[in-house]
């Protein structure tokens, strides 16, 4: 529960405040000129920091959260148009990388930056989990390739549709195609009871992945892990993640082994306007 604090001094009533609240839980009542809480904004409340943050004069706080703890925007940092745009478009999957670690801090920089990223009602149910040790990532991409295998003998199907016989033979050759020998991996896990876990860890999983890019780093989401992650109890038991947390998404990460020249193209995508 939190608390809705105005400065009178500098607030003004302009009511930026009550038209960005996403949850509508702010007033600026008749006779009244300064913003207040409605009846049950304490139980509404999302803690968001939308008021805190689009305040010009910096005259709204929650109790959890006040102006000169918040970062200021500096407008003039901001990347153009043009180079946000090439920024995005550059963006490449990551599957070689040098052999060379990096930093802790390095690491601890995406996942706070990724911490930014939205979440279904503010609920940031994100965690993370960072295998730094190089032999324990190739040790759980071996036990990925152990499920494939079975899976070839179980569900021929699906293994045939997701080609498993070439990742297992590459992997039977000295080739990893599940991890492409990343250092290291950085999976994202939540309680199973949380309601948007599974749309918050794409979003939560792309800001760290465009954080390393432009931290000069390379990454790629690990699909085959994370099915591994999904489907085979004893990577779930060497995952050890919290009681009632499954993994949601996981992603390589490392030093790039190389770097592009330029963009590669597209397909246009299809669009309907109405």
């Amino acid at each position: 529960m939190s608390a809705l604090i105005v400065d009178k001094e500098k607030c003004n009533s302009c009511g930026i405040c009550v038209e960005t609240c996403p949850t509508a839980i702010i007033e600026i009542a008749s006779g009244d000129s300064f913003p207040r809480w409605v009846n049950d904004a304490p139980e509404r409340c999302i803690a968001c920091g939308h008021c805190v943050a689009v305040c010009p004069l910096a005259a709204i706080a929650i109790d959890t959260m006040k102006p000169e703890d918040c970062a200021p925007l500096m407008k003039d940092a901001l990347p153009t148009p043009e180079q946000a745009e090439l920024f995005l478009r550059s963006r490449r999957s990551i599957r070689v990388y040098k052999d060379e670690l990096v930093p802790r801090d390095k690491i601890e920089k995406l996942i706070d930056i990724a911490r930014y990223a939205a979440s279904g009602q503010n609920g940031q149910p994100l965690h993370w989990l960072v295998i730094q040790d190089p032999k324990e990532v190739n040790r759980l991409a071996g036990m990925v390739v152990d499920w494939m295998r079975g899976a070839i003998e179980a569900k021929p199907q699906m293994a045939k549709a997701f080609r498993f016989d070439t990742i297992v033979t590459a992997w039977e050759g000295g080739e990893d195609r599940v991890m492409y020998g990343a250092p290291h991996a950085i999976v994202c896990h939540a309680p199973t009871n949380s309601p948007m876990a599974q749309l918050d860890a794409p979003i939560g999983l792309t800001y760290l992945e465009l954080a390393a890019h432009a931290l000069g780093l390379g990454a790629c989401w690990a699909g085959w892990f994370q099915l591994g992650a999904m489907m085979h109890p004893p990577m779930q038991e060497a995952l050890r993640l919290p009681e009632g947390h499954r993994s949601y998404g996981a992603m390589m990460i490392g030093h790039p082994k190389f770097k592009y020249a330029r963009i590669p193209l597209k397909r246009t995508p299809p669009v309907i306007w109405r």
